[in-house]
């Protein structure tokens, strides 16, 4: 992790680091298709109308264009407010929501989707933020209507999914945007949506800038920004911040439905995932499509790293007529986890590369037969190379040892065979049709370290 890229924001992983990544990337998946998520892959590509319809990240979006086009041969000459531009994704959200509404003829709803892809955004590179990352989705979708037990499904998979990983303790950090708005409604505020961004600040700015921005900005007294920002204060490991809000006073009937909403899911989570949720009302999501349920998730003494899970209830993002299809998903960062891993040195593979076994050459006509040893291990799932050259043993078992290969296999001129684990040098007998390294050794390991 040392070493200077040549393209900063394009992070690139030696092979003994993208097997961790591999590791988390498949222990996300298989958790994910234990809870029966199907997976799917969308276009990296969409037009700059769908891209844009919510939210205002346009600064971020990279867009796409030959670099010679006959219709418009000089690039300054291109519209980059054409709603029919290209452009590369910056979330899988969007793209996954004109998906739903292109597929829905064929899509059994709730449909329950996972997607593990890269992303793009023009950000300022900074640990824990790149140009071109991985993502890890999961989102339920409903045709008409999406059930609120699926709010609490999600965080409780996203609880599991996160605890396999070889990372810190975290915490999922939720709140619900009905219970904020309606409590913004209640104090005499009515821009909600300008309140929450303001809020959206408060962990970068501090308490007394937002203050200043509600009151100069959204025209709030003294007594509302302080009460939106007492609100903002409440935090509980359990559900007795319902009674905390209630005692603020505010009556409001979404803020009630939000109330009861987030108490559901933090009582499902103190019974299933302890000490891994938290009702956090500071919680806002900057995006305009949430509706509902908003999640950050931090990990416990890495939290300047920000959220490396986030995401929440949309009940508005993609609509085919008067269909509506409402959904809530969450994403997990998956290169802001793995470069936080392997810079603070938290996990580390086994050895870098896939190999268990070399098999060595006595001399250049041994090398079909070694291929035959090869095919005979691989065969039962034992990941084997060939030595390409006849040199000494001696060179030979260097090689295996410069490649982080344990196991070096011998077949002398009578057929006899022999393996030897060079981290040990005990040598046995074995025979291609049956010898196995042991479990630990048979794939690479990413363990804590």
């Amino acid at each position: 992790m040392a070493r200077t890229a040549s393209l900063s924001g394009f992070p690139e992983w030696l092979p003994q680091e993208r097997l961790v990544e591999l590791h988390v990337l498949d222990t996300l998946r298989k958790t994910f298709e234990l809870h029966g998520f199907s997976s799917i892959e969308t276009r990296a590509v969409e037009t700059v109308g769908q891209l844009l319809r919510k939210g205002e990240i346009d600064k971020e979006v990279y867009g796409l264009s030959r670099l010679q086009d006959d219709e418009a041969p000089d690039a300054s000459t291109l519209d980059k407010h054409d709603p029919h531009a290209l452009a590369l994704h910056f979330d899988l959200t969007v793209p996954f929501a004109r998906y739903v509404v292109e597929n829905a003829g064929y899509l059994a709803f709730p449909f329950r989707r996972y997607q593990i892809q890269k992303v793009w955004r023009g950000e300022r590179p900074q640990e824990g933020r790149a140009r071109e990352f991985t993502q890890a989705d999961i989102d339920v979708v409903g045709d008409g209507e999406l059930p609120f037990r699926y709010d609490v499904e999600i965080a409780l998979v996203i609880a599991e999914a996160l605890s396999a990983l070889p990372i810190p303790d975290f915490r999922l950090r939720i709140n619900n945007r009905k219970l904020a708005e309606g409590f913004y409604r209640g104090i005499g505020l009515t821009d909600t949506a300008g309140v929450l961004r303001s809020i959206d600040k408060l962990e970068k700015i501090g308490a007394a800038k937002v203050a200043e921005l509600l009151k100069s900005e959204l025209g709030a007294s003294d007594e509302q920004a302080a009460l939106a920002l007492q609100l903002a204060s409440i935090r509980t490991e359990d559900t007795s911040f319902v009674a905390q809000v209630r005692a603020l006073g505010v009556s409001d009937d979404l803020l009630e439905e939000g109330l009861s909403e987030l108490e559901q899911v933090i009582e499902a989570a103190v019974h299933r995932a302890p000490g891994k949720v938290i009702a956090d009302l500071s919680i806002a999501r900057g995006l305009d499509y949430y509706t509902g349920t908003v999640v950050e998730t931090v990990l416990v003494g890495h939290e300047q790293l920000g959220s490396i899970c986030s995401g929440g209830r949309y009940d508005a993002l993609a609509s085919k007529g008067n269909r509506t299809f409402p959904g809530v998903g969450l994403s997990i960062g998956v290169t802001r986890l793995v470069s936080r891993i392997l810079s603070q040195e938290l996990a580390t593979a086994s050895r870098s590369v896939p190999t268990a076994v070399l098999v060595a050459l006595n001399d250049d006509q041994s090398w079909s037969a070694a291929q035959d040893v090869a095919a005979q291990l691989r065969g039962r799932g034992i990941a084997t190379e060939v030595a390409a050259k006849a040199e000494k043993f001696g060179k030979q078992i260097k090689f295996a040892d410069r490649r982080g290969i344990p196991f070096v296999w011998f077949t002398d001129d009578d057929g006899k065979h022999q393996v030897k684990d060079i981290r040990s040098g005990e040598q046995v007998d074995a025979d291609p049709a049956s010898w196995a390294p042991s479990a630990e050794d048979l794939h690479v390991r990413v363990t804590t370290t």
